[in-house]
């Protein structure tokens, strides 16, 4: 009765009642339940093949039986024989069912059947005569029943927080959110392939820290019971792997979580994952060039081709153009660092660019900011940008012929940075005064912050660590 009456609504042009939905759907369950027919008591169901296999493969499979299994995600009811829609991992398939196939009692069954509902189909891989690969069922078994109603298939699941906060929801409503994860997958699998054919280690190093170092961000702060100590969870991987390279390991990466306790929009999130590594005896020069092989690779391997589309631009993966921060500067604010007389002349030129900086800015501060106003959002195309300031580097190696930039380049696709790599700076005295100076800055930001020099890094250092690229 409360079914037909959610029908009659919705031919009216109503909303149906959701709350008489739902219960209408607990009613269904506790009637399986009285007639010993509970989906939740079933453990397993032998699946034979995913629906894309059975379209893809349609010569192999006509035919043939097959079993399948997923989520009911449409059902049209014929009399005597229907139509519904499973949606399994790899993509959907229709199914016929019949009466005269499962018999009275099993097609009643089926008829009662929620969408959201979980089932196993059996049958014959055939064609229909409107072309459709199908199959034509002989078994439908409910494997678990939907207590909850899904979004409209026509509107879709469109709330932004609401697709973060129910992942699950999302899942099953956007086709193209399941390929991202599995998509995902693959890239990371084929990372590690990659990074271990080259004679990478990966390693775990510690999540909870005395002090989170290698990035500048401010951490998540928690409490040791067992040692009565706060600590920290690192915001950074980079500081525990160089000590590794420092102990004679010298390949190693870890693709792991860290967490940062700032902002969150649809570039940043509180906690991430990150890949880092370190390889002793190059520089960011081997680096630039293991970030180019590795890139092109995933490329052709997840996508199949260096060329692949991206919110409706072409990325070609398999060419990079590279420049150095002052040429990138110069291409496209038309301001030479190299032609700066002072800091003095830097802040003004900036601000002649409506660009506003600090009012001690350096002359490689001020080259940064305009790098962030006016060359970050032209890097489309795969671009690495090399030879930063030691002012914001401070884990990268002077360059020797010029000391005011460091061995460090980002590198930057669709007009967002991926990656950031260096010429590590092992000279311990150096990284003391950088680290000093890090933390003097911090402090004069927040005189209550618990930011100090990390002194086991330090030590570390001490015992010698080779070149390194990371």
């Amino acid at each position: 009765m409360a079914e037909q009456q959610n029908q009659n609504q919705k031919a009216a042009g109503k909303e149906p009642d959701l709350h008489q939905l739902l219960k209408v759907r607990r009613e269904k369950l506790a009637e399986l339940q009285a007639e010993g027919k509970d989906p939740f008591r079933i453990t397993s169901y032998d699946v034979t093949v995913h629906s894309t296999d059975v379209k893809e493969q349609y010569g192999e499979y006509e035919g043939k039986e097959v079993s399948i299994a997923g989520r009911m995600m449409s059902k049209r009811v014929m009399g005597k024989a229907s139509f519904c829609d499973v949606q399994d991992l790899k993509g959907h398939i229709q199914c016929y069912v019949s009466r005269d196939d499962l018999g009275e009692d099993a097609y009643k069954d089926f008829k009662k059947l929620d969408i959201g509902d979980l089932i196993g189909v059996k049958g014959i891989v055939f064609t229909t005569k409107m072309g459709e690969i199908s199959i034509h069922a002989h078994s439908v078994t409910l494997l678990s029943k939907s207590l909850q109603v899904l979004p409209e298939k026509y509107h879709g699941l469109t709330n932004t927080d609401l697709r973060y906060r129910q992942r699950y929801t999302d899942l099953i409503m956007n086709e193209d959110v399941r390929k991202t994860f599995v998509m995902r997958s693959h890239i990371i699998s084929s990372i590690r392939r990659y990074l271990d054919g080259l004679g990478f280690l990966e390693v775990e190093t510690p999540m909870l820290v005395a002090n989170a170092g290698g990035a500048a961000a401010r951490p998540f702060e928690t409490h040791y019971n067992a040692l009565d100590e706060d600590v920290k969870l690192r915001i950074s991987l980079e500081l525990y792997l160089k000590r590794l390279i420092v102990g004679g390991m010298e390949r190693v990466y870890e693709i792991g979580r860290v967490f940062r306790n700032e902002g969150l929009d649809t570039r940043h999130n509180p906690e991430f994952t990150l890949m880092e590594l370190y390889q002793a005896y190059t520089d960011y020069k081997g680096m630039m060039d293991l970030v180019i092989e590795l890139n092109t690779l995933l490329a052709k391997k997840v996508c199949g081709s260096e060329k692949i589309m991206y919110q409706g631009v072409e990325i070609n993966m398999g060419h990079w153009e590279k420049l150095t921060m002052v040429e990138a500067v110069k291409k496209y604010s038309g301001l030479d660092y190299y032609a700066w007389t002072s800091d003095v002349d830097a802040r003004l030129q900036a601000k002649a660019k409506g660009v506003e900086v600090p009012a001690d800015a350096t002359r490689g501060a001020v080259l940064v900011e305009l790098f962030d106003q006016f060359v970050e959002e032209n890097l489309i195309q795969p671009t690495i940008i090399y030879d930063y300031p030691v002012e914001n580097s401070p884990l990268a190696k002077k360059k020797p012929d010029d000391p005011a930039f460091t061995e460090r380049f980002e590198y930057f696709i669709c007009a967002s940075e991926m990656g950031n790599a260096f010429s590590e700076l092992n000279d311990p005295i150096d990284q003391r005064e950088r680290f000093e100076r890090q933390v003097a800055a911090k402090r004069a930001e927040d005189p209550n912050t618990t930011a100090q020099v990390d002194e086991d890094y330090i030590t570390a250092l001490e015992y010698g660590l080779p070149p390194t690229g990371g």
